[in-house]
């Protein structure tokens, strides 16, 4: 299990160059399962990059590591429609969290995820103000 916090910012290599492809940047999801993640493309005039989950070959503690520079896709409209964590229009973080009866229990901060399935299974939330 790990944060996204944990991986922010992570470098992402490519195992059959060794190559530097970017660093993550953000994380996408759609109905509670990532769909994966947003990667500064490295470049003058490069734009961001879409990581699926499925190219992820392993995330360490000091790199996320993937198969080929190709693994790395443009972000198409369907992936725009995806919910993001930290940027964008639909993004999760800084909202506020409900109870049912409409009480709030704070910011969301975070997401806990299961790497190998690809799945949120916690959510960090602060007090705010």
């Amino acid at each position: 299990m790990r944060t996204f916090s944990t991986v922010e910012g992570l470098p992402v290599i490519s195992l059959s160059s060794g190559e530097e492809c970017g660093h993550i940047l953000d994380l996408f999801y759609e109905n509670g399962s990532i769909c994966g993640f947003m990667i500064d493309a490295k470049g003058w005039f490069t734009k961001h990059q879409f990581l699926p989950v499925s190219a992820i070959k392993s995330i360490g503690t000091d790199g996320v590591m993937v198969e080929h520079p190709q693994d790395l896709k443009p972000i198409t409209h369907k992936i725009k429609n995806c919910y993001s964590l930290k940027t964008g229009k639909k993004k999760l973080h800084g909202t506020a969290l409900l109870t049912a009866e409409g009480e709030k229990l704070g910011l969301l901060e975070d997401v806990y995820f299961m790497e190998e399935l690809g799945t949120i299974i916690g959510y960090e939330v602060t007090e705010g103000w």
